[in-house]
């Protein structure tokens, strides 16, 4: 088989230009973990590069049926370690121990879905390098009082560093999307921990964007229960706050239920 079908279903957008594929491996160099682990190769143009490297043991996830026997058969070498699943459903566990770098072309219509993976995987995953839509990655990248910043800025930026690499344009994709695509590096940053109740954090994140025009005391007031709401953070709204402001609010919010 020497061609593999884009499907609309899956989101497929597979890269054709060497070049940028070549950019793109070229931001793993250095990385300190040698195992690299590629999200959705498709026609394989950055597994073709990936598997002449030979500092690092290269892993691939595929769910397209088509495309995992073109790159089988394209890629002997991998063997086992191209994997026929679902990533979302895939436990990263199962087969690594220590820690990743993981790599690819995310399709647009699970990009945030891989990214709250990845979040799970933390301890794990130490450096993401991949394409995704501009303005996903613009919104990653936000930072606090900005309008396209939102949950995904805020969870990812709790223990990531986030690094706006290029633009890529679409005519490098087949077929070609119809908006942007950027190329970022989210690096694992030093915070074993949030100091706050986790799930409370994800949880007051989540409520506060969920009514972003509305003020922290309106927006959580189902969980504020018998707080005091006299402190200043509550007059915000939740763009104004930065990922230590959220960690500060969870506390204040879980002390007065205790």
């Amino acid at each position: 088989m020497s061609y593999v079908r884009p499907k609309k279903s899956l989101g497929q957008h597979f890269l054709k230009d060497q070049n940028i594929a070549q950019k793109i491996v070229d931001a793993i160099d250095g990385f300190p973990q040698k195992t690299v682990l590629e999200i959705g190769p498709g026609t394989g143009v950055l597994t073709s590069i990936l598997v002449k490297k030979e500092d690092i043991d290269v892993y691939a996830i595929e769910i397209d049926s088509e495309a995992y026997e073109y790159l089988q058969a394209a890629y002997p070498s991998l063997g086992e370690k191209l994997i026929f699943k679902n990533v979302l459903k895939f436990d990263l566990k199962e087969v690594f121990n220590s820690p990743i770098t993981i790599i690819g072309n995310f399709p647009y219509n699970i990009s945030s879905q891989i990214f709250f993976k990845v979040l799970e995987n933390r301890d794990l995953v130490l450096d993401v390098v991949c394409m995704i839509q501009k303005e996903v990655a613009e919104r990653i990248k936000a930072s606090h009082g900005n309008k396209t910043y939102g949950i995904l800025s805020v969870f990812l930026q709790a223990f990531y560093d986030i690094n706006y690499l290029f633009t890529v344009g679409p005519k490098v994709f087949d077929p070609p999307p119809k908006v942007n695509s950027a190329v970022i590096h989210l690096k694992r940053n030093q915070r074993e921990n949030l100091g706050c109740n986790e799930e409370l954090f994800f949880k007051v994140v989540k409520l506060g964007f969920n009514q972003r025009r509305k003020t922290l005391r309106n927006s959580l007031k189902s969980i504020l229960l018998n707080l005091q709401t006299n402190d200043e953070i509550f007059r915000k709204r939740p763009e104004q706050l930065n990922v230590e402001d959220f960690i500060y609010l969870t506390n204040m919010i879980d002390s007065s239920t205790k």
